[in-house]
């Protein structure tokens, strides 16, 4: 029996948004599916996202068509590491998300993976990601290990720092960097520094969005965060990081030789940040959420006017 236009979108639908989990995965696999967020995508989407900026930006500063198989290996590496980094990050934080209302579920505190069976995942996901490295160029694999050890310590930052969203940040958006060093080799231009400095920024600012979900558990429990910093303050400080993400975006695309299609992509991103300043309510929870979920769109506008660049 042939699938019907609406079963087909709602496929696609449920593939983009980890519903499968629930309703398509095996069950002995939905464990392992929640514990690596691949019920969450956004996650892996904000990991690929400056990744692909950086595969667009570096084919504009080469004049040359973006570079579609570099694009696929950051696809699948971004969904690997990023659930080797949730894995990792949920080892660490178990006897936390024991105790805090929205983590308290997840398979390790709740008791439906041993901790055996996600260091065993851990490693698979790992080798994953090493397997999509090992793909580029030397000065690549070596800047993609490099990141390694901010990795291995970010869960660790917001039991010491009340910044914990600038680690994050540095680990994030490390993929600003690889696409320059898979097409080139080396990093010897100011885009991809300028571009790696964006997403820094960018995600301090999404992220600190996320953390005002959970601020008062934070707060019962000793877990610091930005949100938790910022207080009353903070829709004029994540103003300031995204307005700091966008000139900085700027300065890699004109130094990059980008133009009018970089700079609309680039409006684009900006005025969705500007719509998530002007309405963020660090109260409401799921509001919350819902912005930082938006910012998929908001990555995808900016990358969408690189790359029509290359093309037009």
């Amino acid at each position: 029996m042939k699938e019907t236009p609406n079963h087909l979108q709602e496929t696609v639908a449920d593939a983009v948004s980890g519903h499968w989990v629930d309703t398509a995965a095996p069950e002995w696999l939905r464990p392992y599916a929640r514990l690596a967020r691949w019920d969450r995508p956004i996650g892996w989407w904000l990991l690929l996202l400056p990744c692909w900026w950086s595969v667009a930006l570096a084919a504009i500063s080469s004049n040359a068509h973006v570079n579609v198989w570099h694009l696929v290996l950051f696809l699948i590496g971004a969904i690997a590491m990023r659930g080797a980094g949730c894995t990792y990050n949920d080892l660490v934080d178990r006897d936390i998300d024991a105790q805090v209302a929205r983590t308290k579920s997840r398979p390790l505190p709740s008791g439906q993976i041993t901790v055996k069976q996600a260091r065993i995942f851990l490693v698979s996901q790992a080798l994953v990601g090493l397997l999509v490295l090992v793909q580029f160029n030397q000065f690549a694999i070596l800047l993609g290990l490099a990141s390694l050890p901010i990795i291995a310590i970010y869960p660790f930052m917001k039991r010491i720092t009340n910044w914990p969203q600038i680690v994050l940040g540095l680990a994030f958006s490390w993929g600003g960097l690889m696409g320059f060093a898979a097409r080139f080799g080396e990093l010897n231009q100011l885009a991809p520094y300028c571009l790696y400095g964006a997403a820094i920024l960018w995600t301090i600012g999404y992220d600190t969005i996320y953390a005002h979900q959970d601020q008062e558990d934070d707060a019962l429990i000793g877990v610091r965060s930005t949100a938790r910093t910022f207080g009353d303050n903070s829709q004029m400080l994540i103003g300031i990081f995204f307005g700091g993400a966008v000139f900085l975006a700027a300065i890699a695309i004109f130094a990059s030789g980008g133009g009018t299609y970089a700079a609309l992509g680039l409006t684009g991103f900006g005025m969705h940040l500007g719509w998530q300043i002007a309405t963020l309510q660090p109260d409401n929870a799921e509001r919350c959420l819902m912005q930082f979920r938006s910012n998929r769109n908001a990555g995808l506008l900016l990358f969408a006017g690189l790359v029509l660049e290359t093309l037009l």
